[in-house]
């Protein structure tokens, strides 16, 4: 079975697993222990700070050295530049999202040559696989997490959708994308890509432009909170939600007050924290111990979808958590 024990992991990493006795040959004290991220998401982007607060907290734990590198704005050249810098300085074990396989097929496989252990997260579940990665810790196929929400949609009789991909490239959002109509597609159903940048001005302007040319849409789908916090706004203040349906891959504060009022349909919780602390964790017991999960380690999907849910969860939002 694909799973983790979380508990055991961050006990023996907090009771100080690695005895003060000498260590096997290879094998450090968690001071010692350098740790590089490598992501494609921004710094900007609600969903990624999420991932790097899991991060922090896994450092903040062990005492390892654990850097974190991302481009500036979705931009997969630039990360596998920053995988190049990571391997050439060494670490001890490297963390990656693979957003683009063509992109970071050479930088993942010459890091496994290096000896490096490699965990992918987030997204590349498969082709981190296949490059020769050890691990994975993401959501279950971003594929068939859209179809369980078109699914979803299609029982609540919403089958027109159009899709907004604020990071155009990014096959992990292609594959949401692609498995929303094939969740749709049973019951006559199905969705059209509005292609849109980062920024909210045109994340809106782009959604109201296509909404205008076609009545018909019975919902819009964020393909992840950095498109759906600029949209709960614009649908408060041209009065939509009642008429067309708000939804959104993972979760942020914005979209879990959206859905305590009413407003938002539901958000779909990846438990990003997971994938910044644990990778964390699992790298440094290899360093330290030389143990590491043979399989993946799923975080999500999580439908949160009434207002009960979300008020649960909306403090560890804010805190930057969930």
């Amino acid at each position: 079975m694909k799973t983790f024990a979380r508990t055991a992991l961050a006990g023996m990493l907090a009771l100080g697993a690695v005895s003060t006795a000498a260590y096997a040959d290879g094998l450090k004290d968690m001071k010692d222990v350098k740790i590089s991220f490598v992501v494609h998401g921004s710094a900007s982007d609600p969903y990624w700070s999420v991932v790097k607060r899991g991060v922090d907290d896994a450092a903040a734990l062990t005492g390892a050295q654990i850097d974190y590198y991302n481009p500036q704005v979705f931009d997969v050249v630039e990360q596998a530049r920053l995988l190049d810098a990571a391997i050439a300085a060494q670490p001890d074990g490297i963390a990656v999202s693979i957003a683009d396989a063509n992109a970071m097929k050479a930088g993942v496989e010459k890091a496994v040559a290096a000896g490096i252990p490699v965990i992918v997260l987030d997204s590349g579940e498969d082709p981190g696989y296949e490059f020769g990665a050890n691990g994975y810790v993401g959501t279950v196929s971003e594929y068939d997490s859209g179809v369980k929400a078109g699914k979803l949609l299609a029982k609540n009789g919403i089958l027109k959708v159009i899709c907004i991909n604020h990071e155009v490239g990014n096959v992990s959002l292609d594959q949401r994308c692609d498995g929303l109509n094939d969740g749709l597609k049973d019951a006559g159903g199905g969705t059209d890509v509005v292609a849109v940048t980062p920024d909210p001005a045109d994340i809106t302007r782009r959604t109201e432009a296509y909404l205008s040319s076609h009545p018909d849409v019975q919902a819009v789908f964020a393909m992840g909170a950095g498109a759906a916090n600029p949209l709960i706004p614009y649908f408060k203040d041209h009065e939509l939600f009642g008429k067309i349906g708000l939804y959104t891959f993972d979760i942020s504060p914005e979209v879990l007050d959206s859905i305590i009022a009413g407003e938002m349909g539901f958000g779909m919780d990846a438990q990003q924290y997971l994938m910044g602390f644990l990778p964390a964790l699992y790298l440094v017991e290899m360093a330290t111990n030389g143990i590491m999960p043979i399989n993946s380690t799923y975080t999500g999907p999580l439908f949160v979808d009434t207002p009960e849910k979300a008020t649960a969860i909306l403090t560890l939002a804010k805190q930057g958590i969930r």
